[in-house]
């Protein structure tokens, strides 16, 4: 579960060191990003899964080729030297957490962001029942564990919102010390911890589960990020984009063939899971990238108030001292579905329309005619 620069950007000293180094060569083996033809690596920021199927539908379907870009998905995990493989390798794109990318800014990593693809937040605490708790004031006092760095803003959130004094164990990449009773509640995603423990034979009657999006906590997640020197070829970061949005629509649409994608990632990499798991992991992820009946958010858009929120909520908990302003966080000219006057565009969101069908004429703020950027 850890992210894209998490373990990097929520370090002391060492990371900051790490940063320093990278800021010297990034500005070197960045003049010359790819052209059309040439490969261009998307970094993703956890092992392979269906957290990353738009990606990988898109590669295999051919949409990054169809535009010219040669696009090559690469696994992120706990086992990857992150500033190494900028530095060393040269990934123009990766995906990552708001939260994450916020705390890079703040170490002087300059990460842009080109579209938000998943809006609606995953962040659960599961909770043993039989343990007397049934409601988050029940907490209080009681063993809870919880991903320190990035992922501990939603449960220190929680937290605040109920004034709860919980006593705090780290967690690390599994659940076992929830399922061996070692706390008495857990962080988990509703994608991907949640479903794990159901598949450990817990019976979903003994958990309680408080999802933190039903109490106040309203920030997105997953992104599409690029260097700001790469961001100086828009019509690149457009096509990066353009393509994995039409990935995910393609997966939303063929579940089935989308999940036959993602199981082959998965066994040309030897990830433990499996089938069924990789299918609740679709299913919940593309309700947390699409909106339905009643949701406010707009597929594949970070909304300002959104990042405004995030900003506040990391600055609150002393996890970041500064922000880039929102243009300068996501400029202007990869504002997809919005004008440059900052309105929403009557019809388009990155390429989509408002019934969820692709345009046929704009993508992402550029035109079928030319290849700039609309104003």
């Amino acid at each position: 579960m850890t992210v894209f620069f998490n373990s990097i950007c929520f370090l002391g000293k060492s990371a900051a060191g790490a940063f320093r180094r990278l800021a010297l060569v990034l500005p070197f083996f960045l003049i010359l990003w790819p052209a059309r033809g040439a490969e261009i690596p998307l970094l993703l920021h956890w092992n392979h899964q269906s957290q990353f199927a738009g990606y990988y539908v898109a590669a295999e379907k051919g949409f990054y080729r169809k535009r010219g870009r040669d696009a090559v998905i690469r696994r992120g995990g706990s086992d990857i030297d992150q500033a190494a493989l900028l530095a060393g390798t040269n990934p123009v794109f990766c995906t990552t957490m708001l939260f994450t990318a916020l705390a890079c800014r703040d170490k002087g990593v300059p990460v842009i962001h080109l579209a938000q693809v998943v809006n609606r937040p995953n962040f659960c605490l599961v909770a043993w029942k039989n343990r007397g708790i049934s409601r988050p004031e029940d907490l209080g006092g009681r063993k809870v564990s919880f991903w320190i760095g990035a992922f501990e803003a939603p449960y220190r959130d929680f937290f605040k919102r109920y004034r709860l004094a919980p006593l705090v164990e780290p967690q690390y990449y599994s659940v076992n010390l929830f399922l061996r009773g070692g706390v008495d509640a857990c962080a988990a995603m509703y994608y991907n911890e949640y479903h794990t423990l159901l598949q450990c034979g817990v019976d979903p009657e003994d958990l309680t589960v408080f999802k933190t999006w039903e109490h106040g906590f309203d920030c997105p997640e997953d992104g599409i990020y690029c260097t700001a020197q790469t961001a100086a070829d828009p019509a690149m970061c457009h096509d990066i984009v353009e393509a994995s949005l039409e990935g995910w629509q393609y997966a939303r649409d063929h579940r089935e063939e989308a999940l036959d994608i993602v199981m082959g990632y998965v066994r040309r990499d030897h990830v433990p899971t499996n089938r069924a798991h990789m299918q609740w992991m679709l299913d919940k992820m593309l309700d947390s990238i699409f909106p339905g009946p009643g949701d406010r958010w707009r597929f594949g858009v970070l909304e300002r108030e959104s990042y405004d929120r995030a900003v506040a909520l990391l600055r609150g908990q002393a996890q970041i001292k500064s922000a880039p302003a929102f243009d300068d966080f996501h400029p202007p000219s990869f504002a997809c579905g919005v004008t440059t006057e900052g309105r929403p565009s009557s019809s388009f969101a990155c390429g989509v329309t408002t019934e969820g069908r692709p345009s046929p004429s704009f993508v992402c703020g550029v035109t079928t005619e030319v290849s700039g950027v609309s104003h």
